[in-house]
């Protein structure tokens, strides 16, 4: 893959791995409300007021006391199998926390969606720092394809924030009808994937034992075969041989991604102590866009020229032109204008867009997750600054999706290289995606029927007169 700066220290890293994993919020004002769940009856709570609603009355933050009990109990167990299937999907969960925090804890919809995005960053941590020991399933290259995340990290993180903006300004119906469209329709674009690569693997299969049958039919020529299949496995370096994950950083790329986060999130904590729609608010609003067009544009200008390639496509990597440039930056954005209107994270998106790409399953998984590591961890660090969330919720949560990412990471990597079939993340994708429609559609939905029996303001918001 070219070049690469690759310093002997492993520190930078480690620093920023470590950031990501004691900040504790973000880019979203409103967040995700479609889950405006009330807290359940007779559960003890503790309301935070934290800011003033369109109509001056004070918002309440519903913070349930932390006690053992069975909302906990079941809470944790959903979190860790959304945690553990999200990581290994590459969606990260979000679909699953949100509606899980505010049913079953208690949380209020802000506070869900801020919870929520710090168990997608502890499952996202986990999981990089799991993957970044890993090689290619079939090419000499690590498993996160540094430079597919360097074109679309920065359009993603500028989606998001356009994203935002829409989410404050769209109605709950709208954005609750989008949501269940394009989920079904992901999920079954997935899911055809899915069984197409399926089919693939089966072919691959049957090619084999036919060259096993060979073999022993034909005893003379068993030798000479089994000496080329043992010289072929010596020259590729399978994902299962775990190597120092200081060899397989790309320190430049990373260095690029971390100045956009970086960059991005003093922009939008700038931001926070600004006026909407004031003169300061649009100006720092139009600075993301040099910071996210910039980078992308460097790593445009070495593919096209084909100083830089995107190695994990294999043999069907080729100068890309200026017209696929600008469509993949285009997918960029819209996957983050999306996971910015929805509150959830990009990996939704990205994950099957990868998959159109020709992206290997577990390449495709590992770097949406590399990249959505960045966006959640910004969000985690504004909605702390903020004060959306109790500390000690967030840093139990944080722990069981941690260890969840890890226990799934694991189990499904060894049940892949047992049946040799990638395509079971595929479908795990599929399978996320669907079950978050169900979820936040259905709760989506039974907010809608409560705000219309209240008859309550269902149409778009004005931007410049929302409240926190």
């Amino acid at each position: 893959m070219g070049r690469r700066w690759r310093p002997h220290g492993g520190a930078v890293v480690v620093a920023v791995l470590g950031v990501a994993w004691l900040a504790t919020a973000a880019a979203a004002d409103r967040g995700l409300s479609l889950a405006a769940a009330a807290a359940p009856e007779g559960m003890g709570v503790v309301r935070n007021s934290t800011g003033r609603s369109g109509d001056g009355s004070s918002y309440h933050h519903v913070w349930p006391k932390m006690e053992l009990g069975w909302r906990i109990v079941l809470g944790s167990l959903i979190g860790f199998f959304g945690a553990a299937f999200g990581s290994v999907g590459g969606v990260g969960g979000g679909g699953i926390f949100v509606p899980m925090l505010a049913l079953i804890i208690g949380f209020d919809p802000k506070s869900s969606t801020a919870m929520s995005k710090c168990m997608i960053m502890g499952a996202s941590v986990s999981t990089v720092y799991y993957n970044l020991k890993l090689r290619h399933p079939t090419l000499d290259m690590p498993l996160i394809d540094y430079d597919l995340a360097l074109l679309m990290q920065p359009m993603l993180m500028l989606g998001v924030s356009i994203g935002v903006i829409f989410n404050v300004i769209f109605p709950d119906w709208l954005v609750t009808a989008l949501l269940i469209i394009l989920f079904l329709v992901t999920s079954t674009k997935a899911f055809l994937k899915g069984v197409e690569t399926w089919k693939k693997e089966t072919i691959t299969h049957r090619e084999a034992a036919k060259r096993q049958d060979q073999i022993c039919q034909d005893p003379e020529h068993a030798t000479t075969i089994q000496a080329e299949g043992a010289a072929a496995a010596d020259t590729k370096a399978p994902s299962d041989v775990a190597t120092s994950f200081l060899k397989n950083v790309y320190w430049k790329e990373f260095g690029l991604l971390a100045f956009v986060w970086v960059a991005f999130l003093a922009l939008q904590i700038a931001k926070n102590y600004t006026a909407s729609c004031s003169i300061l608010y649009w100006v720092l609003n139009s600075l993301q866009i040099p910071v996210s067009a910039g980078v992308t544009m460097y790593e445009a200008h070495g593919l096209m020229t084909g100083k830089r390639v995107i190695s994990s496509k294999g043999s069907q990597q080729t100068t890309l032109k200026l017209r696929q440039l600008f469509v993949y930056s285009l997918f960029g954005i819209i996957a983050g204008l999306v996971g910015g209107l929805l509150g959830l994270g990009g990996g939704f998106i990205m994950g099957p867009l990868f998959l159109e790409l020709g992206i290997h399953p577990q390449v495709s998984s590992a770097t949406a997750t590399f990249a959505m590591m960045f966006s959640s961890s910004m969000s985690v660090v504004e909605y702390y600054l903020l004060h959306r969330f109790p500390v000690p919720y967030a840093a139990y949560f944080v722990a069981v999706a941690f260890i969840a990412a890890i226990v799934g990471q694991h189990c499904v990597k060894k049940l892949i290289d047992w049946l040799g079939r990638a395509s079971l993340i595929i479908f795990i994708l599929a399978s996320m995606i669907f079950l978050s429609a169900i979820c936040l559609g259905g709760v989506g939905i039974s907010n809608i029927i409560h705000k219309m029996e209240r008859h309550q303001y269902m149409g778009f918001e004005d931007l410049c007169k929302y409240g926190a």
